[in-house]
């Protein structure tokens, strides 16, 4: 029986190189993202790898998303295996200067559309006894100035997978989350930053980050497929740091 994983954010940096990773174990992969151009390049490239792929462009956040993204993973392949919550934005500004909008934007992306798509798939992942990773960031578990909105809904993403590994325990679906430092993606680039700024923030990371440089998205990629797999299997509710050492430090 072939094993299963949907992977939202699947278009580009984490999310695809997880979907790529994953199709390493033998995984077959619904990519879901935006950008339809986007997804089937990676579909491509998990096809190449020898792995089964399919595709759904769709918006996490709309009310019909996790039906429709659930549907089309048992549809194709009869069953769920995995899901990775790795849809996300960041965007930069303080408590003065967040707006509602700004606010709900970013919770309804980074934590309410993971909380929907766990809920969804429930039936379909307890069928295979399968695990839940979400994408957090070590500012879950730090706070810095000027990311009110980001790390309000990266601790919710914590609390999240807390909360939901309890509750799915006695169905045997294991719920972990990812906790990663700076990350070379175009995750900040899409939040605002421009070239020279992010060059800048990446050159800072050196300082930030103990082991001296920021990471890549395989690096999170191969803690994902760990976590997914059977050599995890006594592992859930766990939140871990993947980071270069960044949680261990002070604002500097």
């Amino acid at each position: 029986m072939t094993r299963v994983a949907i992977v939202t954010g699947a278009s580009s940096g984490i999310g695809r190189a997880t979907s790529l990773r994953l199709a390493a174990d033998g995984m077959a992969i619904l990519a879901v993202g935006r950008d339809e151009a986007a997804l089937q390049k990676v579909c491509a490239e998990v096809t190449a790898a020898g792995a089964q792929a399919d595709f759904l462009a769709a918006d996490v956040t709309q009310a019909d998303s996790p039906r429709r993204i659930v549907d089309a993973a048992m549809t194709r392949w009869g069953g769920v295996d995995g899901l990775v919550n790795a849809a996300g934005v960041i965007a930069s500004a303080s408590v003065t200067d967040t707006t509602d909008a700004a606010f709900d934007a970013m919770m309804d992306i980074n934590l309410r559309a993971s909380f929907r798509l766990i809920r969804e798939a429930v039936p379909a992942l307890a069928a295979r006894q399968g695990a839940v990773v979400n994408l957090s960031s070590v500012a879950g578990t730090r706070a810095f100035p000027g990311l009110l909105a980001y790390c309000v809904s990266k601790a919710a993403v914590d609390q999240l997978t807390r909360c939901a590994a309890l509750d799915l325990a006695p169905q045997k679906v294991r719920v972990n989350a990812v906790n990663p430092g700076v990350v070379v993606t175009n995750l900040h680039r899409r939040g605002g930053m421009d070239q020279a700024r992010y060059a800048a923030f990446l050159e800072h990371s050196k300082a930030t980050h103990p082991l001296g440089r920021a990471g890549n998205p395989e690096e999170i990629a191969e803690l994902i497929a760990f976590l997914l797999s059977p050599r995890s299997g006594w592992i859930t509710g766990e939140t871990i740091s993947i980071d270069g050492g960044r949680h261990l430090t002070c604002l500097r």
